[in-house]
């Protein structure tokens, strides 16, 4: 049920269980704002076996010049660490909060000091690097239709 509430937002594509297993999503999101909404960005999803009552990780797998982003593709998500976590909390809230961050940087959820740093301090630096790194990394976007 919440696999085609998520398939049905359009702020992601092709979300699919990953490899049979429906504990392990995988999709694209499409970001709406520069420099990110040059690209798609390829997600998993990965749910405990005690969820709801345990919080998902979102992991991006497509590399991103982004503060809340680590280059292992951990995300800075406070909505899913157990202290924020609510088991009443849909697996499409968690990839709306995850496309928020990418589309509006937040330094209150940062993993890369030095790239909330340069946002700060020098954004139009910060934005072209983000977007030659999108250029370079980003999946294509896929058909608005598809």
């Amino acid at each position: 049920q919440e696999l085609t509430e998520v398939r049905r937002w359009e702020g992601a594509r092709d979300v699919r269980p990953l490899n049979r297993n429906v504990r392990h999503w995988e999709g694209l999101l499409l970001p709406n704002t520069p420099p990110y909404n040059a690209g798609a960005f390829r997600f998993e999803l990965t749910f405990s076996p005690r969820h709801p009552l345990e919080p998902p990780r979102a992991t991006l797998r497509t590399p991103i010049y982004h503060p809340g982003v680590d280059p292992e593709g951990h995300v800075c998500q406070p909505l899913t660490t157990h202290e924020h976590w609510a088991p009443a909390t849909r697996a499409l809230q968690v990839l709306q909060d995850l496309l928020l961050l990418l589309d509006s940087p937040d330094p209150q959820r940062v993993l890369r000091p030095d790239l909330a740093r340069e946002l700060q301090e020098h954004p139009e630096e910060f934005r072209l690097r983000a977007r030659e790194h999108t250029r370079l990394h980003a999946e294509p976007r896929p058909d608005p239709s598809g």
